[in-house]
C-alpha cells in the first residue's frame, strides 16, 4: 500500500485509504444508483440514486472498517502493535507487528472480524425492519448493509490463507504440528486452491458472456498471490530467527561523498570493491546511505549527471538499528520505510550497514540449507 492517504486515527490505530480504493467505490456507488435503487425506486430522480449510492458505499466501507478494527484491537489485547489499517480495492488489511505467538491467539484474532461482521448485519438487519415502516429509503440501505456484511463474514471464513478462515485453519494445524511453517505451508496451499477455483468459475463466466467474470478472475489472482506472499513471509521469519542487526550488518562498509556522481559510484567503488552498500557523508556529517538497489532505480543514462546525494536515502528517513536488534524487526523497519539500506548505530556511531539484497539472498541461502 504504497499510495495512501491518512484519513484518521481509531484507538491509537492510523487509517489510511489506498488509492485503489476510490476505484471501488466509485464501481459500487454506480452499481447501487444504476440498478440497487432505480429497482427499488423507480420513481426517484437520478441524482437521489447515486446520493443513496454513495451513502451506501461509505457505511459498507464503514462496516469493512469495523471488521479490521476488531482484528487489531484483539491483536492488541494479546500484546501485538497495529500500526495501521487500509481500506483498499478489495475491502481492508490491518498492518499487525509480527505472527501470532500462540495458535490460540492466532484462532481469536482470525475470528474477530467475522463475528464483528455478523453482529454488525444483525444489528443492521434490526435497523431495517425498525425504520422501514417509517423510511423505506433507509430500510432499502440498512438491510443491503446487513446481506452484505454476512457475505463478507461468510467470504472471510473460506478456509484459505490468508484469508480469516485460513487463518483460523492455520491455527489449527499449527497447535497439531507445533510448526507453524509448516501449517502455513499447508493453509496457503489451501489458499491456492481456492485462488484458482476463483479464477475457472471467472473464466467460465466470461466465456459464457458474463464479464462479471472478470472479478472473480481478480479476487483469484489477488487471493493466490497474497497466499504466496503471506508463506513467504512465514518463511523468511523462520530463517531470520535467531539473528540480530550484528550477524546480517556489513562491518567493513565505506563513505562517499554527497556530490559524487552515480557513475563514480558505480564506477570507483561498486565495481572496483564489490560493496553494494555505503554511508554518505559530507564531511563528518553523515547524509545517509545509498545501495546497489538505489543505484538500480536510476535509469543508466542519467548516472554522470546525478549525484549520490540525490538517490540516497537520507538521514531523516531511514529507523537506524542497534546490533542486538532482532531480524524481524530490521525487516520490518525496511518494510515501514520502504528503504534499500538501514544503518546500524552503536551510540553515535555508525558500525554497520545493512541492505535488502544481501538480507534477503543470506536469507534465501539460510533456507536451502535447511530444507
Amino acid at each position: 500500500m504504497k499510495h495512501s492517504i491518512r484519513i484518521g486515527r481509531v484507538f491509537g490505530i492510523d487509517i489510511n485509504v489506498d488509492s485503489s480504493w476510490f476505484i471501488i467505490f466509485i464501481l459500487f456507488t454506480w452499481t447501487l444508483a444504476s440498478s440497487y435503487f432505480p429497482g427499488r425506486f423507480p420513481e426517484w430522480p437520478v441524482p437521489r440514486h447515486w446520493l443513496f449510492g454513495a451513502i451506501t458505499s461509505l457505511l459498507l466501507f464503514a462496516s469493512v472498517l469495523f471488521h479490521e478494527l476488531a482484528h487489531s484491537l484483539v491483536a492488541i489485547r494479546q500484546g501485538e502493535k497495529v500500526e495501521s489499517i487500509t481500506l483498499f480495492i478489495l475491502g481492508g488489511v490491518a498492518q499487525i507487528s509480527g505472527e501470532p505467538k500462540q495458535p490460540s491467539r492466532e484462532f481469536v484474532m482470525a475470528l474477530a472480524g467475522p463475528v464483528a461482521s455478523i453482529a454488525l448485519a444483525f444489528f443492521f438487519m434490526v435497523i431495517s425492519l425498525l425504520i422501514n415502516g417509517w423510511s423505506a429509503a433507509l430500510g432499502a440501505v440498512t438491510l443491503y448493509l446487513s446481506i452484505l456484511n454476512v457475505a463478507l463474514a461468510v467470504f472471510n471464513l473460506l478456509p484459505g490463507f490468508p484469508m480469516d478462515g485460513g487463518r483460523v485453519l492455520r491455527s489449527i494445524i499449527w497447535s497439531f504440528t507445533d510448526d507453524l511453517e509448516k501449517a502455513t505451508r499447508i493453509a496457503s496451499r489451501v489458499g491456492q486452491g481456492f485462488a484458482f477455483f476463483f479464477i475457472f468459475l471467472g473464466v467460465m463466466q466470461v466465456l459464457t458472456g458474463n464479464y462479471t467474470g472478470f472479478w472473480l478472475i481478480f479476487i483469484g489472482w489477488f487471493l493466490h498471490s497474497s497466499a504466496v506472499r503471506g508463506y513467504a513471509q512465514v518463511r523468511t521469519s523462520s530463517a531470520l530467527k535467531g539473528l540480530t542487526a550484528a550477524d546480517l550488518m556489513v562491518s567493513d562498509f565505506e563513505a562517499v561523498p554527497g556530490w559524487v556522481s552515480v557513475q563514480a559510484l558505480v564506477d570507483e567503488f561498486i565495481l572496483k570493491k564489490g560493496d553494494h552498500g555505503y554511508l554518505v557523508t559530507d564531511g563528518d556529517s553523515i547524509q545517509g546511505t545509498i545501495c546497489l538497489r538505489d543505484v538500480k532505480k536510476l535509469p543508466r543514462s542519467e548516472w554522470e549527471i546525478t549525484s549520490v546525494k540525490m538517490v540516497m536515502t537520507p538521514r531523516d528517513k531511514f529507523k537506524p538499528v542497534s546490533p542486538d536488534t532482532d531480524g524481524e524487526e530490521v525487516l520490518r523497519r525496511m518494510a515501514e520505510t520502504m528503504s534499500s539500506e538501514i544503518p546500524v548505530m552503536d551510540g553515535d556511531e555508525v558500525v554497520g550497514i545493512i541492505c535488502r539484497d544481501d538480507m534477503l539472498r543470506n536469507i534465501q541461502l539460510r533456507s536451502e540449507l535447511t530444507k
